[in-house]
């Protein structure tokens, strides 16, 4: 399930694209400033972004020219309704991917994004490895020495989350914002529960999962 953060101040166009996004099976992340979309940007590795042009608080043009400062390697999807060629090429030529001219139709936006995640991923080596539990992002499979772990898909992102934090805590709300779509009802104790399973088959010889109280979990290499 691709996680996908959608910086757009539009809260009804928002909230229609989080919905149609939603049923193609991506999992949406809604940022309605520039502000925000880079602080989750920087908390969160998504797998691609779309940002709006035209901003409250900073142009797209802006975010855009922070995020690859950063390093952040994500596709980026504009959205304008500009079609100003200048516009454009100054977008393209900051880092952005693509393209799209408003208005538009939701499913055009889902095409486009499945197209720019079709494209070569440009993190050259997908597999984590922590002590004897060997992670492929690319294939979506985890083994302990050469055991395939059976992981259902929350699971396998839970384990995405925390392993791609190894050595840090990551709180028990921000699990939950990343195992869950938005919107999503989730249980008090949802977490707890998938925590628990999740231990259960990396027992006896994959990473320790701590949990410290008040502050959330953390995953330890043995």
């Amino acid at each position: 399930m691709a996680r996908v953060l959608l910086i757009e101040d539009d809260a009804a166009l928002s909230r229609g694209l989080t919905a149609t996004l939603t049923a193609e099976g991506y999992s949406v992340d809604p940022a309605f400033d520039g502000a925000s979309g880079l602080m989750m940007a920087a908390d969160e590795p998504y797998a691609v972004i779309t940002l709006d042009v035209g901003l409250p608080d900073m142009s797209g043009f802006e975010v855009l020219k922070i995020l690859r400062a950063r390093q952040c390697k994500a596709p980026v999807l504009m959205l304008t309704a500009r079609d100003a060629i200048e516009d454009r090429v100054r977008g393209l030529d900051l880092g952005a991917d693509d393209y799209l001219l408003k208005p538009f139709e939701p499913k055009e936006l889902a095409a486009r994004l499945r197209a720019l995640l079709r494209r070569p991923q440009v993190d050259p080596s997908p597999v984590i490895r922590v002590g004897r539990l060997e992670f492929d992002r690319s294939h979506h499979t985890a083994a302990i020495d050469g055991r395939d772990l059976e992981l259902r898909r929350r699971e396998w992102v839970l384990l995405e989350r925390l392993i791609s934090r190894v050595g840090q805590v990551v709180s028990k709300d921000r699990l939950a914002a990343e195992v869950f779509g938005y919107d999503e009802a989730v249980a008090p104790n949802a977490i707890e529960v998938y925590i628990a399973r999740l231990r259960k088959k990396l027992e006896p010889h994959g990473p320790t999962i701590r949990t410290l109280r008040g502050l959330g979990y953390l995953m330890e290499e043995d």
